[in-house]
């Protein structure tokens, strides 16, 4: 069994991280380096819409990731990344595209967009890794995992 005075809260869990961004921050940097790759430059208004959030929100969360070295931007411009920020985005955009994999994979289905975003900011680097290395097994012997009759609401 576990040692008790290992369990943390997810805000425990969060708070001894080395990197201090948040999932919405994520969100944002992940989206703004999808777009940057794609050579498709992004502003807030831009940005707003492909999130679905309010102008106002996305100007105040990429303020925070200019503040945080993350983004480059200047009123009415376009956002860029940062190096920084490329090297994360670019880790993000990997994270989602393994998980998205996998769950495709996992659930028979393409439509698996909302688990992903939900569950993305929570893996570590060495789960996404091993989860990426898995799908290619999985994905090479045509595997479907079955799915068990459990009994519970939206399974």
């Amino acid at each position: 069994m576990e040692n008790p005075s290992n369990f943390h809260t997810l805000k425990g869990y969060q708070l001894q991280e080395e990197v201090k961004i948040t999932p919405s921050m994520e969100d944002y940097l992940e989206m703004i380096c999808r777009m940057y790759k794609e050579q498709k430059p992004v502003r807030i208004n831009e940005l707003a819409q492909l999130l679905n959030v309010k102008p106002s929100s996305a100007s105040k969360m990429v303020q925070n990731l200019k503040e945080s070295h993350l983004v480059d931007f200047q009123k009415y411009g376009y956002i860029s990344p940062t190096s920084e920020g490329q090297r994360l985005g670019e880790y993000m955009l990997y994270r989602h595209e393994v998980l998205l994999s996998f769950l495709r994979l996992l659930n028979g289905s393409d439509n698996q967009l909302e688990q992903v975003e939900k569950i993305e900011h929570f893996m570590d680097k060495k789960t996404i890794e091993n989860l990426e290395q898995l799908t290619k097994r999985l994905s090479q012997k045509h595997t479907t995992i079955p799915a068990p009759n459990s009994g519970i609401p939206g399974c």
